[in-house]
């Protein structure tokens, strides 16, 4: 990060961000109880936490008479409503990804770790988890108190319960990560049931497991050690990234502030280290900016709460910037180029994603044309074909298709009028011999093209530009 050192408190701001000797990480010696504090940072978390209401609400929407979304693994094809994605459209996954990690680059050039820290899952598991926690156990004094005291019937009560309700989270995350996979109704008779296929009970017992495990014990120890996405968004920050921040010039020298004393000559932090208490990884903020620090903002409500029972401006813990900070001028999002190649990026994996979702098609066609022989001469002097058709039907329904050609006049296509029935999903191959009188042949290669058509709906139809063939 540059620094301005001519701004006011610029040398104290250098050595407030220096990475030797100021952070702390807490390497899971000890566990973090974070102090819940009420606050405009905090209601939002809860709102974009429950983002993940579609995860668990997602598998029992329904369209017509099957689930809306369904990822059918067995029958190789993604339904979302009425579109059908077939392995041949994999291509679009592949974009998809690349969207979302594009726009993770951009938000956190802009923002920092607010991925991290509004939307993860990990964090609003762990949210969960560690509110049940302390509607159970109490305070964070409280908590630590119970987990030095002996075992006895009241501790083995709270905390049987607390991982009961832990495990019973769990296990529901695993249950509905299945149900998109099938659906959603008959999956759950079968767990109910006892007879779900063993895979099933594999992915809900892995994802129970491991939901158990890093929202109830590690919890910001995944963000630390486990979560490659901690250290990537690290490196796309700078200067100009949004990030909860430390008005070090403010705020410094800090001093307790006892009651009917007057202090002055100190800054407005008062040393209450609320900001320690409410934060879920347990840094201090007023260290600067660090790895622990996954921009959730809590630390800003409990800043501005004890600003405002003091009688000081809030904002003395805000989201800025380290230039803004130091007073550098500020440069435009549109006028920094990392954030133009990552908008450009975006952008061109949009368009590809709109251009396959609006070409995906109800049939797909290929023809391959027979090379050994290129040709066969009939006897009764017609010039004879071969080609191998593979028709993919890409409707959610088997249909019944007819077989056309268009190119040299009088043209013969082979049994051409025996319907052919294409099954949902599947490719279908068909043998079709196109023969032509010599005498309509006035060169030795002819356009010829191939159309397939849904019997029922004419306007579901694919065609192929293949070529006739005859001797010179």
């Amino acid at each position: 990060m540059s620094n301005d050192t001519g701004s006011p408190g610029a040398t104290q701001i250098d050595a407030l961000y220096d990475e030797q000797g100021h952070w702390h990480i807490n390497t899971g010696e000890k566990t973090i109880h974070a102090k819940r504090m009420p606050g405009r940072f905090r209601r939002l978390k809860w709102f974009t936490a429950s983002v993940w209401l579609i995860f668990f609400l997602g598998p029992y929407l329904r369209w017509g008479e099957r689930q809306a979304i369904i990822l059918d693994i067995p029958q190789r094809k993604f339904q979302i409503f009425d579109i059908t994605i077939l392995p041949q459209d994999v291509w679009m996954l592949s974009l998809v990804l690349l969207f979302f990690a594009i726009l993770l680059a951009v938000v956190t050039s802009v923002a920092g770790r607010v991925f991290c820290g509004y939307f993860c899952f990990q964090t609003v598991w762990t949210d969960i988890f560690t509110l049940i926690e302390e509607r159970l156990e109490g305070s964070p004094a409280q908590r630590h108190k119970l987990d030095k005291a002996p075992w006895d019937g009241r501790k083995l009560l709270i905390k049987g319960v607390k991982h009961a309700l832990w495990i019973a989270i769990g296990i529901l995350t695993g249950i509905t990560f299945t149900l998109w996979f099938g659906d959603a109704y008959e999956m759950w008779r079968s767990y109910f049931a006892l007879d779900a296929a063993p895979i099933a009970w594999g992915t809900v017992a892995t994802f129970a497991i491991f939901t158990y495990l890093f929202g109830g014990f590690m919890r910001e120890q995944v963000c630390f050690w486990l979560c490659p996405y901690a250290r990537i968004q690290g490196v796309m920050m700078d200067a100009e990234t949004i990030v909860p921040a430390y008005d070090f010039n403010r705020g410094e020298p800090r001093a307790r502030l006892k009651k009917g004393e007057a202090v002055t000559g100190t800054g407005d932090c008062i040393e209450c280290n609320q900001c320690i208490a409410v934060c879920p990884t347990g840094i201090d903020i007023r260290e600067g900016q660090q790895e622990g620090c996954i921009t959730c903002g809590l630390c800003l409500d409990a800043c501005d709460s004890v600003m405002s029972r003091i009688n000081k401006p809030r904002g003395l813990i805000r989201y800025s910037s380290l230039d803004a900070l130091q007073g550098v001028p500020h440069i435009p999002l549109l006028k920094r180029p990392r954030i133009l190649i990552y908008l450009a990026i975006l952008l061109l994996s949009v368009a590809g994603i709109y251009y396959g979702l609006t070409h995906l098609g109800t049939l797909e066609l290929k023809v391959i044309h027979s090379r050994a022989p290129l040709f066969v001469q009939m006897s009764d002097g017609t010039i004879q074909n071969k080609y191998d058709l593979k028709i993919l039907n890409k409707l959610d329904h088997d249909i019944e298709a007819r077989i056309s050609a268009s190119g040299p006049p009088g043209l013969e296509l082979v049994d051409g009028e025996r319907l052919l029935t294409l099954k949902s999903g599947r490719l279908t191959s068909r043998i079709i011999y196109i023969k032509v009188a010599s005498s309509n042949l006035d060169a030795s290669r002819l356009p010829l093209t191939f159309t397939v058509q849904n019997v029922d709906n004419p306007e579901e139809s694919a065609s192929y530009d293949s070529a006739f063939f005859s001797q010179p």
